[in-house]
C-alpha cells in the first residue's frame, strides 16, 4: 500500500448530551453542511421519544442507543469472484462499521416514513427499533438471514 490509512478525526461531543456518538449520527443525517438544522432535528426527535415512550426508567437518549444496538448487524455478505462465479460470502463486521451501518439504516428508513417532519419520522423509527420492530430492524434480520443462507461459502473468506 502506497497510501497510509487515513487518520480518524476526533469528533467533538454534542452540546446537550456530551456524547460523540450523537455527533456522528447528526453528521450522517446532515444535508448540505447544515449541522445546526440537523442537531435541531435530532434533539426534537429525542424530545418526541421522551413524550411518547412507555418505558419510564429510560431516557430518550438511552432509547436511541437501544434502537441503534437493535439495528446493528453482526455479519454481512460480501461478493467474491471464485473461478467465474460470484459468491456471497458471510463476513464478520468491524465494530465501527457496525455502528455506521446501523446509523445509515436508521436514518434512511426514517426518511422513508410518512410522518410530517423529519424529527417525527426519526422519533417513530427510534421507538420502533427500540421495541425490536420497524423497517431498520427488518433490514438487520434480512442481512443476518442472507448470511445464514450463505454459510456454506464461508470457507472462501478473504
Amino acid at each position: 500500500m502506497r497510501k497510509r490509512q487515513a487518520k480518524k478525526r476526533p469528533l467533538l461531543p454534542d452540546p446537550r448530551f456530551n456524547d460523540q456518538l450523537v455527533t456522528r449520527f447528526v453528521n450522517m443525517m446532515m444535508w448540505d453542511g447544515k449541522k445546526s438544522v440537523a442537531f435541531k432535528v435530532f434533539y426534537d426527535a429525542i424530545d418526541i421519544v421522551e413524550q411518547k415512550k412507555t418505558d419510564e426508567e429510560k431516557t430518550g437518549l438511552e432509547l436511541w442507543k437501544d434502537a441503534l444496538s437493535n439495528v446493528m448487524p453482526h455479519v454481512e455478505v460480501r461478493s467474491r469472484r471464485v473461478g467465474g462465479a460470484t459468491f456471497q460470502i458471510p463476513m464478520q463486521i468491524r465494530p465501527d462499521r457496525k455502528i455506521s451501518t446501523a446509523m445509515k439504516w436508521l436514518i434512511n428508513f426514517s426518511r422513508k416514513r410518512n410522518e410530517k417532519s423529519m424529527a417525527q419520522k426519526l422519533a417513530g423509527e427510534i421507538l420502533a427499533a427500540a421495541k425490536e420492530e420497524g423497517a431498520a430492524v427488518k433490514k438487520r434480520v434480512d442481512t443476518h438471514k442472507m448470511a445464514e443462507a450463505n454459510k456454506a461459502f464461508s470457507h472462501f473468506r478473504f
